[in-house]
C-alpha cells in the first residue's frame, strides 16, 4: 500500500501496489498448503530461505545498480525455495535463495535475465546436491476445499495480469500429455495426472511459468512456450527424469527468449536496411 495525497477534497488516499498481488498470494498459498498439510519442515528454514533472498537482492542492486530494490520478487523468490525444497539442513535453503537471486544479476542477455530466479535455484541445487536436496512432494489428498481455493484465487489473480492463458495452456497441455503418457507406459490416467493437484505445481503454475520478466512478450508466443514447456516435461517424465516440470521450464523458457531477442534483432536490422516497409 502507498498512501498517495489527493488535491481534492479528501487529502490522503491508500493506492494498492499492484506489486504486492504476487506475494499475497504466494503467501496464501503456503498458508492454506501448510495449515491443510504442513507442507513446511520449519518457519526457521522458510524465513532463512526469505531473508536470504532478501539480503542478496538489497546487496546485489546496491552493487550493480546504485539503487534500491523493491523486494516483492525477492519475496516470492524466498518463499518458493522455503516452500518447494526438502532438505534436513539449513544452509541449502540460504544457498538455493543465493543463487536465485544472483542468476538476475550474473546471467543477463541484453539486460535481460533468462531464467526464472527460483526455478533456476532450485534446479542448482537438485543437480548439485541432489543427496542432500529433494523437492517438495506432498498431495492435496483428499481435502479438494485447499485445492480449489487455491485455485480460484490464483487464477483471479492471473486473469487480472492477463497472464491466465499461460497457466491454462500448461495446464491443458500437462493433461493432454497425461493421457498420451498412459498409452505408453500403461498406468492410469488418474496416476499420470495426480501430480498438478499438488502444492509444488500450485506455484510452478502460478508463478514460474508466468514470471513476466523471463516470458516472451506476445500472447501467442506465451500460448505455444507453455505447451513446449508441458511437451518437454513429458519427455523427460519418460525418461524417469524426477524433477521433470522444473527442467522443462529451465530448458525452455531462456531458449525462447532467445529466439525472441534474435527475431527482434533481425527485425530491427532488416528495418534500418529499408527491407521492410512502413
Amino acid at each position: 500500500m502507498q498512501v498517495e495525497e489527493s488535491a481534492g477534497r479528501a487529502p490522503w488516499r491508500l493506492r494498492y501496489d499492484p506489486r504486492f498481488t504476487a506475494p499475497l498470494l504466494i503467501s496464501a498459498v503456503l498458508l492454506g498448503a501448510h495449515l491443510s498439510f504442513g507442507i513446511l519442515e520449519s518457519y526457521e528454514k522458510t524465513l532463512l530461505a526469505i531473508g536470504a533472498a532478501v539480503l542478496c537482492e538489497i546487496v546485489l542492486s546496491r552493487l550493480v545498480r546504485g539503487t534500491w530494490p523493491h523486494l516483492a520478487s525477492a519475496y516470492i523468490s524466498g518463499i518458493s525455495v522455503g516452500i518447494l525444497i526438502r532438505t534436513p539442513y539449513l544452509w541449502p535453503f540460504a544457498v538455493c535463495s543465493a543463487l536465485s537471486i544472483t542468476s538476475k544479476y550474473a546471467l543477463r542477455v541484453r539486460g535481460k535475465h533468462l531464467w526464472n530466479p527460483s526455478n533456476f535455484g532450485i534446479c542448482a541445487m537438485l543437480f548439485l546436491a541432489p543427496q542432500a536436496v529433494a523437492p517438495l512432494s506432498i498431495q492435496w489428498g483428499n481435502n479438494l476445499w485447499a485445492m480449489a481455493i487455491i485455485w480460484v484465487l490464483g487464477s483471479v489473480t492471473i486473469w487480472r495480469i492477463k497472464r491466465f492463458h499461460i497457466c491454462a495452456t500448461y495446464v491443458a497441455g500437462f493433461l493432454v500429455f497425461a493421457w498420451i503418457r498412459t498409452l505408453m507406459t500403461g498406468d492410469s490416467f488418474l496416476a499420470e495426472a495426480a501430480p498438478i493437484t499438488g502444492p509444488m505445481y500450485q506455484l510452478f503454475v502460478f508463478f514460474m511459468i508466468t514470471d513476466p520478466k523471463t516470458t516472451v512478450g506476445s500472447v501467442k508466443g506465451q500460448v505455444a512456450v507453455a505447451g513446449i514447456v508441458a511437451f518437454a516435461e513429458m519427455l523427460l517424465r519418460l525418461a524417469e527424469v524426477v524433477h521433470a516440470p522444473f527442467y522443462a521450464l529451465f530448458l525452455v523458457g531462456p531458449i525462447a527468449l532467445l529466439i525472441e531477442m534474435f527475431r527482434h534483432t533481425h527485425s530491427a536490422e532488416l528495418a534500418r536496411k529499408g527491407y521492410l516497409g512502413g
